[in-house]
Formats: C-alpha cells, structure tokens, sequence
C-alpha cells in the first residue's frame, strides 16, 4: 500500500540505479553517451530479426540504440567511480553492468581510454606533469 504522500507527490524521482556489487545507491558523474549499432549482429543480439538488421544498416550507416548509454557512477560504499553500461527497462527500471571494451567503439562523443594515437609520449607526459614550466623545461645544450 502506497502512502498519500508518495501518491501524491508531483516532483520527479531520482533514477534508481544501484550498484550491483554493494546495492547502494549510485550518482551519475558524467554525461549519457549515446550507443550505436554499425552491424546487423548488433542489432540481432537486440531481438531483430536478420532480414530488418540487414536493411536498418545498409540504409543507415549507423543506427541509434534506444534506451541504451554509457555513463560513469560513483558508489559510495567502495569510494569509486565506474563505467557502466545502462539499459532502460520499462516503467523507470534499469539494468546496469560493467561496460565492456567493444561498446566504447560504439559511442559517441566517448574520449579514448588508450589516448589519441597522434599525440607524443613527450605531449602526454607534460599534460600529467604538476611542475610543467614551458620554457625552463627546453634548456638549450651547448
């Protein structure tokens, strides 16, 4: 039985997205990123049919998964932050689990976890580097 309060109360709830490993709650820390299908077996693994995966993806290059992100949540019991793949359910229920490596090809918008392949060890070095001071750290050999 609902209370008169919970019936009545007009303002959005939060998300019920909870960790799976401690079941507390999780707060999102980053942006919804938008997942993709560029394959009929992609598609197929979702439940459609061959035939309208085949046709979906010659006719699009690439088709939007409805109800499907990559976001990241932190988890207050273990002090974390994961990535996580989210899958909307009916009637604001979720399903969540760990996102595996071949959906991150799949977003948009998603920054590389191995880094971009045209920037140099020395760049990515003096990006992480606190003490970085430009000029001083090219010192003319004689």
């Amino acid at each position: 039985m609902q209370r008169r309060c919970d019936r009545n109360r007009k303002r959005s709830k939060r998300r019920g997205i909870y960790c799976p490993i401690h079941g507390c709650y999780l707060d999102s820390v980053s942006q919804k990123y938008q997942i993709f299908a560029d394959k009929p077996g992609q598609l197929q693994q979702r439940g459609m049919s061959r035939r309208n995966a085949l046709i979906l993806v010659a006719n699009r290059t690439a088709v939007p998964l409805e109800g499907e992100w990559l976001e990241a949540f932190w988890c207050e019991h273990c002090q974390q932050t994961k990535w996580y793949h989210v899958r909307k359910r009916d009637d604001h229920a979720y399903e969540i689990s760990a996102a595996p490596q071949e959906l991150w090809q799949q977003a948009t918008g998603v920054i590389s976890s191995h880094g971009n392949p045209s920037v140099s060890e020395f760049t990515r070095r003096s990006a992480r580097d606190i003490t970085y001071q430009t000029l001083t750290d090219f010192q003319v050999v004689n």
